[in-house]
């Protein structure tokens, strides 16, 4: 990437975004949203990316979020907000991302941290961490956590928005905001890298179309996101790995897929 503090990395089919900020706590700078941004076209585009991780440098936070002190210099200097200066303010580029995003929180997450963690397809967090919405506090807003309803239970996330404190990791974990919770934060890193291998594992073509029924399902409601769950599988019911897939098994080997 341009900007050092945001380093994208490919291997075996993985894609790592790793925000590198642990001097302000992986908050998120004009220069790091807009290397997102790039970083989440490239992956989208690039068809040797399967899988995304996004993880940061451990610092104790994950990410704090909008970089508060950098919003306050533009608003000083140019009299606009920051967000004028980011080319996806809300990461709608990252929501729309077709392949699966694991999020690695190497530590507590709040804010804009909490926005990224939002929109990734699977959650590992480490113990001891906290988490919440705190746009409250600071005179911010959190249009983006709507999705946040159909993870979390009304209540809870209700208290969040109003509150802005911070809940234990291991009680959003209990509601099942997580998949896993690991003790340290090379733990994390490694139980999303080995999903992201057992994600790699999978038929390319139902992988797709499994996380877009699913938010389908998430944005239309039941009955519509099955209807529409179906129309995406046609291509995976039509394609070669559909064959090739019952023949591996019937083989007792392991299926090749084309992803076609």
């Amino acid at each position: 990437m341009a900007d050092a503090s945001l380093r994208v990395e490919v291997k075996d089919a993985v894609a790592t975004v790793l925000i590198d900020r642990p001097e302000r706590k992986n908050a998120l700078s004009v220069a790091v949203a807009n290397g997102l941004a790039d970083a989440w076209e490239r992956i989208e585009a690039d068809p040797a990316i399967r899988v995304a991780i996004l993880t940061s440098s451990d610092c104790g936070i994950f990410s704090a979020g909008l970089d508060l002190k950098e919003a306050q210099e533009i608003a000083a200097r140019e009299g606009v907000d920051i967000l004028s200066k980011m080319r996806d303010p809300f990461h709608d580029i990252m929501r729309n991302v077709s392949k699966p995003i694991i999020a690695a929180m190497t530590g507590s997450l709040m804010a804009g941290g909490m926005m990224l963690a939002l929109n990734c397809d699977l959650r590992v967090g480490l113990a001891g961490t906290k988490a919440g919405i705190t746009e409250v506090k600071v005179g911010r807003g959190s249009p983006w956590a709507a999705p946040a309803l159909s993870m979390l239970p009304q209540p809870i996330l209700m208290e969040m928005l109003l509150t802005g404190e911070l809940m234990p990791i291991e009680a959003l974990h209990h509601y099942g905001f997580t998949n896993y919770i690991e003790k340290t934060p090379d733990a994390v890193r490694a139980r999303a890298r080995l999903l992201a291998d057992r994600i790699v594992a999978g038929a390319p073509l139902s992988v797709k179309a499994a996380k877009a029924s699913l938010r389908a399902t998430m944005d239309l409601g039941c009955s519509a996101g099955i209807e529409e769950g179906k129309r995406l599988h046609a291509e995976v019911y039509a394609s070669l790995d559909a064959i090739e897939g019952p023949k591996a098994f019937a083989e007792k080997r392991l299926p090749v897929w084309q992803g076609r």
